[in-house]
């Protein structure tokens, strides 16, 4: 806000703004018009605020806590200490050095207009997001009644040009009510208190121009203004109170079910017997039999015995590392502290072996340093400093190899909301596997994947967004894993494959990573806090106490006994107790809190015996590589060339886009329903040039219609983006793909939907406003209008790609909103800014957009207006738009579309938010 005020006030300085003409009078209006629009569009902070606090007053409101009003009041009453600030930031640094009339009565008139506006913005932004109680469609409303106020408004089209079918909607406009009394009150100022030419009007300088903009010239209209602003904020308030007394939260969606489960739900409920051998599925709730021993397996009743063959065959490989140390530089709230060490040391000499069809449990408390561990031997740490060796079946680890023979499910399931299980999978197999394997071949694969991690019965589910909809939390753990799978990985890291699932889904998820070792695979899984059945699925254990050291590594044995054989040997240690968790009794007796009352270091123990020795043994041998065998070699990065990267890109991006229609369909009837709103408002007034006031109008419908679809496709394109960019990163980091391909596959499938919006758009407004219907006017102002519309979606999708999130992207684009609305050449011409401002009406997007609208249709016209000057003329002079500059002009705006989509994608390549 205060950024804009000083932006503001240097654009329109009192030493460059006469008083002399009724054409000056207009720049005088068009910064009041800003000002009015700027503390309008101030209010909007309110909508997110209210939408983020709806489920807290739903659940309490719903438990009798008070009623609506009880907590609408009060969110009322605080805005309006805020509202002092913010109105008195924008009008005591703008009032006097923009140049309005000296008195100071007037001055504190406007502030009192200024706060009743920003109170009456404020109610009807809370109204609309306690009515709608979702973003996409509070955005959306909030944007299109923004709209209508502010065509209506009595600035963009005059008074007497609104159709007898609108005028209801210009009585009914709050800013038609602000613009009207903030105007009066300048306009009957001293300054303007002038009679120019006494032959032509008796009128003072400022009444004509009052009448010129078409506002009413009575003294009265500043209280009827402040009274209708003062009306709106109780009306607004006040539907706010209904909306939060009568309407429901909405439901929460449920996670996707497959037809067998349904089928068998509906049968339980009905107490029928299914005869069919789907029963017998591991997708239901079949007897798990948990077999513990040495090879411990959760197999169900009719699985196949151990090893299990697959389509496309894989190397067994080992993992081995040995005295791996992890360090980062120095927290800078630990220094402040005293601490007075450049580097903190996360993993401290740590060493251990992962084999092929061994289940590795790698355990310790929260801050051991488990996931940290396992970032650094699958190559995922983006900073700090590693020390050590990690060698693949006896040769150094390369990560441009190694991504290729690894797999790496992450905790968090991040997968791309609008594709269905399988079209996920046959993506990552696209793009992972080799080349030579051949389409059937990798549709073979994908089945078998999906029937050893049991979705085959979801295969044609879409995945949905986490907690939202789609599938639930143990089908997107078991997704994660068949991604992960179909690349025919060697080797597998899972991060807390368990967390946040209950006791069923688990053992489902478990029987999946059992599943996959019996392959013959090497699977490491980080686990936290696992039942007494998970834990004894597992063959070894690498556990690893506070600071990062290891303080187990070998077999759990039956029943865990190994495990439990060591601590019970140590002098000291509790015994554990019948029938108890081994994996809760083994963190219970290695705190830091039991090694200081036993006065024992776990990590000394452990190196001193002959677990230990053995471990150093095994590394040994495992690091020399075997006769006969070879380094892992690929002859480029990527299994796939970048054409068919691009190709996977864009057909990911292609499916998304279709099944997204809170994006799409909701931008194609906004945009419909806003060229019909403007061919209605504006209807036949392109074909009018008889007065300046006429172009004013025609160029008004060009540059709300530029300013509102535009910022709609920006704000719209953010979260789609933003959700994609995450998804992304897990992809890359995979070895899928190279950023281009991403940023391409994003960028290209913006342009047939962005030319179908245009078109819409285009052929509705231009035919209902009556501009000249010749073929190269017709398709300038289509060019146009679709470069604009993929310039703002490209800057959209770059303000994400330059910022960590959503919500900072929004931000920052919504700065720039404000900037390019000023500087568009329409609230004041390019000739009539400050010397020291002109260099920026060169380089907004939106003054380009203007400049070719404007021209492509009035810049050849040499009809004389009223006065008797061409409107070529009348365009050049106030203006300065030249006819002989259209292919220019055409070429810029393009450039900004194709600089904005460059930014992006450059962004992307450079740019890694995601610290790990």
């Amino acid at each position: 806000m205060i950024l804009m005020s000083f932006i503001a006030m240097t654009l329109f300085f009192r030493t460059k703004m006469k008083r002399d003409s009724v054409t000056n009078g207009g720049i005088y209006m068009g910064a009041l018009f800003f000002g009015v629009l700027m503390i309008m569009f101030n209010g909007f902070s309110e909508l997110a605020l209210t939408v983020f606090k709806l489920p807290v007053f739903f659940k309490q409101r719903d438990l009798l806590f008070y009623p609506a009003w009880a907590y609408t009041i009060p969110s009322w009453i605080l805005k309006i200490p805020i509202t002092f600030v913010e109105v008195g930031g924008y009008v005591f640094i703008t009032y006097y050095v923009m140049g309005f009339d000296p008195n100071v009565g007037r001055f504190f008139k406007q502030y009192l207009l200024m706060l009743a506006i920003n109170q009456m913005a404020a109610s009807l932004f809370r109204f609309i997001g306690g009515a709608a109680r979702n973003m996409i469609v509070a955005n959306v409303f909030a944007s299109f009644m923004l709209l209508i106020f502010m065509v209506l408004g009595g600035f963009i089209l005059v008074r007497e040009k609104v159709k007898k079918w609108w005028i209801w909607g210009y009585w009914i406009s709050p800013l038609m009510y602000a613009q009207n009394a903030i105007s009066v009150n300048e306009f009957f100022g001293h300054s303007w208190d002038k009679i120019l030419n006494s032959t032509a009007s008796n009128e003072t300088l400022g009444v004509q121009v009052l009448k010129y903009r078409g506002v009413f010239p009575e003294a009265k209209w500043y209280w009827i203004g402040l009274g209708a602003m003062l009306g709106y904020t109780l009306l607004f308030n006040a539907l706010f109170t209904l909306a939060l007394t009568y309407l429901k939260a909405y439901g929460n969606s449920r996670s996707s079910v497959s037809e067998d489960e349904l089928k068998e739900k509906h049968a339980n409920l009905n107490g029928e017997v299914l005869d069919n051998d789907r029963m017998l599925s591991p997708s239901n709730d079949g007897p798990i039999r948990m077999n513990t021993g040495n090879d411990s397996a959760i197999v169900e009743e009719n699985s196949s015995p151990m090893q299990r063959g697959m389509v496309l065959p894989f190397l067994p490989l080992s993992l081995t590392f040995d005295n791996i140390r992890y360090s980062v530089d120095m927290p800078l709230e630990m220094k402040a502290q005293g601490v007075v060490e450049d580097r903190l040391e996360l993993l401290k000499g740590v060493s251990g072996s992962f084999r092929p069809g061994v289940l590795t449990a790698l355990m310790g408390v929260s801050g051991a340093g488990k996931t940290t561990l396992m970032d650094v031997l699958a190559g995922r740490k983006t900073g700090g400093y590693i020390q050590g060796n990690i060698s693949i079946s006896g040769y150094p680890k390369k990560q441009e190899t190694f991504a290729r023979v690894s797999g790496y499910c992450e905790q968090n399931d991040i997968h791309s909301p609008q594709v269905t299980v399988y079209e996920s999978l046959l993506f990552s197999a696209w793009l992972r596997l080799p080349e030579d394997v051949d389409s059937n071949k990798r549709r073979m694969f994908i089945e078998e994947v999906m029937e050893l991690v049991e979705l085959k019965p979801l295969k044609d589910a879409l995945v949905g967004l986490p907690g939202v909809n789609g599938l639930s939390t143990e089908q997107r753990k078991r997704l994660t894993i068949a991604v992960e799978l179909v690349a025919n990985p060697s080797i597998i890291f899972m991060d807390e494959p368990t967390s946040g699932l209950d006791a069923r889904a688990a053992a489902i998820v478990m029987r999946t990573v059992r599943n996959t070792v019996d392959t013959g695979r090497t699977v490491v899984c980080t686990i936290h806090q696992p039942s007494i059945d998970i834990f004894e699925a597992f063959d070894e254990l690498f556990l690893m106490k506070r600071g990062g050291e290891e303080i187990y590594a070998g077999p759990l044995g039956h029943h865990s006994a190994d495990l439990i054989n060591y601590y019970e040997g140590i002098h000291g240690v509790s015994k554990i107790k019948d029938g108890y968790n081994p994996a809760t009794w083994m963190l219970e007796v290695t705190t830091i809190g039991q090694e200081q009352m036993l006065g024992i270091d776990f990590s000394d123990i452990y190196k001193k015996s002959e677990l230990y020795q053995r471990n150093k043994a095994l590394i040994k041998e495992q690091s020399q590589p075997a006769p006969g065998s070879t380094d892992l070699y690929f002859p480029t990065q990527y299994s796939q060339s970048s054409i068919t990267q691009c190709m996977a890109c864009l057909w990911k991006q292609n499916l998304s886009y279709w099944r997204n229609p809170p994006y799409n369909a909701v931008r194609f009837l906004f945009t419909t329903v806003i060229a019909l709103l403007f061919g209605t408002i504006f209807w036949d007034l392109g074909g009018k040039m008889s007065q300046s006031q006429d172009l004013f109008n025609a160029m008004g419908s060009m540059y709300a219609a530029v300013l509102f679809i535009g910022i709609m496709n920006c704000t719209s394109v953010q979260p789609v983006v933003a959700v994609e960019r995450t998804v992304f990163y897990r992809e890359r980091a995979a070895g899928m793909y190279s950023a281009f391909p991403y940023a391409f596959g994003q960028v290209v499938i913006e342009l047939p939907y962005t030319l179908a919006q245009a078109t819409v758009y285009g052929v509705i407004v231009y035919s209902m406003i009556g501009f000249e219907w010749t073929a190269p006017k017709f398709f300038w102002y289509l060019f146009f209008m679709y470069f604009t519309l993929l310039y703002f979606t490209f800057y959209g999708m770059m303000a994400v790609g330059l910022t960590p999130n959503y919500h900072i992207a929004s931000i920052v684009s919504s700065a720039f909103y404000a900037i390019w609305n000023l500087f568009s050449g329409f609230i004041i011409p390019r000739p009539k800014v400050p010397i020291w401002w002109r260099w920026y009406c060169w380089v907004c997007p939106v003054a380009w957009t203007l400049y070719g609208l404007v021209v492509s249709q009035f810049g050849d016209v040499t009809t004389p207006m009223e006065d008797g000057t061409p409107v070529k003329d009348f365009i050049e002079g106030y203006f300065d738009f030249k006819h002989s500059w259209l292919g220019y002009v055409a070429t810029v705006v393009v450039a900004f579309a194709v600089l904005f989509a460059f930014l992006f994608g450059f962004a992307i390549m450079k740019l890694n938010f995601q610290k790990r």
